[in-house]
């Protein structure tokens, strides 16, 4: 942690980030498309092992590096500065990547002052790590000449990125309900020196597409889990890989707020664009596809800044921004809060409160071509006065931007991380925190209606009349809390809406007899009850593991995918909820790389299926979760 002051939360110990000035989009030379030749040699990826590969750690309240970071970094970093990123967001970058922008990149003027060791001993700092014994990463093995060709089935427009109901038909998935109890571990990948996987895949063309901790994006072979290519661009990627089949462009975001479109054949980069300047916006909803428009959700962990009772809270506005596909080029950009920041008053040590502010944008917006809309849902805001654009769902012109309508479900949520610490930052509404974090899904109620139906933290699901926003029924599943309720995606067939729920112990909630951590099934037209499937506690005495389902799910005919913060996978029949199998992600495996490694608690990304294969991440290693580094490819044992 650094210590000068900022105090961090959990969820920013756990961020890879880098720092960055961007400038507009541009087309540039491919400098992060890596030629791999060969496979990297047995080790034990464990989370011991990982670090250890990353060097000895320090001690930052002695090392030399800080009084240089202090002097010759801080004033831009503090937090304040638009387009460079807080100093908490650069502690959990890879020592390579933090030199390199340093030495050659795009931190080269700044740190010009600053001798080739003195460099080193800023890294050091910053990562927390001696550079004295480092070791970076081996790559992984590229494939040969006989699987390196993108042939096979198309990608479908199928899950986030172009249809946020998680749906896959039978002809794409190619697994029946009756096939997956045969489903058998094909082939792993555990992701050089990550301690987590949260990126959702795509598959097509016999190629999964996925992004990573280290800020890699890949092109595996779908059949042996060789590399077709690679192309790092150096920060985090948490979102979706967006395909679009026609165009062979992939699209996704970082951490850092930027967004890319790749050629999917190479790996080539085409553009990136910076979408916020805000020195602590992020995007880690998935963009999406419509209206030869991409749409980019932009959060922000701003409200982590507000933990140091020193820090002006809060000035960061969520937002939508439509890209045009092929400059990157900002079309338009839509605030949640429309209002810009002002100062409301002083807390008790004089430090400034601002706002309204927040509102993040943290699912991926559903694309609505029948009406030419889009949807989305926001989270609370960060400082006081709460407004009536937290904790709301809009409907947007896709062409536009203008605000259609928007129906806020909770007023007077106003929350921080300070608190979590009791300290000045935290706004007199304190919580409840109860943002939407899953993306709404357009469901069509007969052939002539749609519906859209929505789930929040409080625990509860919506039906809403998708012109007007106006409620149709309301079905409380959990009780809901900071950590609790529905998190990051349901699942429907159009017909039954299925409905994950974290509920983790401890999270809050009005009433203790609402715990609902489990998977539920509801009807689409009127929110009944069809059935529930409470999660069984296995946890016992294991660290940051909770029963609960916190990630996205996956529905195809028959089935229920969903991956749980205790590490297992699991699939359950949708007519009644009954198991019809499961993996345990936690187990040691073996990996293409000749690693053995393990998962962790599954949060974020869902499963993907494709082509007759289930392809999931675990590993989350973020709020109290179990960390882990996993890519699972599944597919049916042909003996069995």
């Amino acid at each position: 942690m650094i210590n000068n002051g900022f105090t961090c939360c959990l969820a920013v110990l756990a961020i890879l980030l880098i720092t960055a000035c961007d400038q507009s989009p541009t087309r540039e030379a491919d400098p992060g498309t890596i030629s791999n030749t060969g496979a990297a040699t047995e080790t034990l990826a464990s989370t011991d092992d990982l670090m250890s590969r990353a060097g000895k750690a320090i001690d930052p309240a002695t090392h030399p590096g800080r009084t240089l970071f202090e002097k010759n970094c801080l004033t831009c970093h503090d937090g304040t500065v638009p387009k460079a990123p807080a100093a908490v967001w650069l502690e959990m970058m890879s020592p390579d990547a933090l030199l390199g922008v340093m030495k050659d990149g795009i931190m080269k003027a700044q740190a010009s002052n600053l001798s080739g060791d003195e460099q080193r001993l800023v890294a050091e700092y910053i990562t927390r790590t001696s550079l004295e014994d480092y070791v970076p990463a081996e790559p992984p093995g590229q494939c040969g000449d006989a699987n390196r060709h993108f042939n096979g089935n198309p990608p479908a427009a199928v899950g986030w990125g172009h249809d946020t109901r998680r749906f896959v038909p039978a002809d794409v998935a190619g697994i029946t309900r009756q096939d997956v109890p045969a489903l058998a571990l094909k082939w792993a990948f555990a992701y050089p020196a990550a301690l987590r996987a949260r990126s959702q895949p795509a598959i097509g063309w016999n190629t999964v597409f996925v992004g990573s901790h280290d800020g890699s994006v890949y092109a595996f072979d779908l059949e042996t889990g060789c590399v077709k290519w690679q192309h790092r661009v150096m920060v985090e990627v948490r979102t979706g890989i967006v395909v679009d089949a026609e165009s062979q462009r992939l699209y996704f975001g970082d951490v850092h707020g930027r967004v890319y479109q790749l050629d999917a054949m190479t790996g080539e980069r085409l553009w990136q664009v910076k979408v916020d300047d805000h020195a602590n916006a992020t995007i880690t909803g998935t963009p999406s596809l419509g209206n030869n428009l991409l749409f980019v959700p932009i959060s922000s962990l701003e409200v982590t800044s507000a933990a140091d009772p020193a820090y002006a809270c809060c000035t960061f506005r969520g937002a939508v921004a439509a890209l045009d596909l092929q400059t990157g080029e900002i079309k338009w950009k839509t605030h949640t809060v429309t209002e810009e920041p002002q100062p409301f008053g002083e807390t008790s040590i004089g430090t400034p409160i601002l706002g309204p502010s927040g509102a993040p944008v943290w699912n991926s917006p559903a694309f609505d071509a029948k009406r030419n809309r889009i949807y989305f849902g926001s989270g609370e805001n960060y400082s006081s006065p709460a407004d009536d654009n937290s904790d709301a769902i809009f409907a947007l012109d896709a062409t536009t931007g203008k605000k259609i309508w928007q129906h806020q479900f909770t007023t007077g949520d106003a929350w921080n991380v300070g608190c979590v610490f009791g300290n000045e930052n935290c706004p007199e509404e304190n919580g409840p925190d109860y943002d939407f974090a899953a993306s709404p899904m357009i469901v069509p109620i007969d052939e002539s209606t749609d519906m859209l139906i929505v789930g929040q933290k409080s625990g509860d699901t919506y039906g809403l009349d998708i012109d007007t926003g106006e409620i149709l029924w309301n079905q409380r599943l959990g009780r809901g809390g900071t950590s609790g309720g529905v998190h990051f995606g349901m699942a429907t067939d159009s017909k039954t809406v299925f409905v994950p729920v974290n509920d983790m112990d401890g999270t809050g909630g009005d009433d203790i007899s609402l715990y609902g951590a489990g998977l539920h099934a509801i009807d689409a037209m009127s929110g009944r009850i069809l059935w529930r499937n409470m999660a069984d506690n296995i946890c016992g005495d294991r660290q940051h593991c909770d029963p609960g389902i916190s990630s996205a799910v996956t529905a195809i005919p028959g089935v229920v995918l969903a991956g749980h913060l205790d590490g297992r996978l699991r699939a359950y029949a949708a007519d009644n909820g009954e198991v019809l199998w499961e993996y345990d992600t936690t187990r040691a495996v073996g990996t293409v790389t000749g690693v053995t490694a393990s998962g962790g608690s599954m949060s974020g990304p869902g499963p993907a299926v494709a082509d007759g294969h289930l392809v999931v991440n675990s590993g989350y290693g973020l709020y109290n979760h179990m960390p882990g580094n996993l890519l699972l490819v599944f597919a049916v044992d042909p003996d069995d």
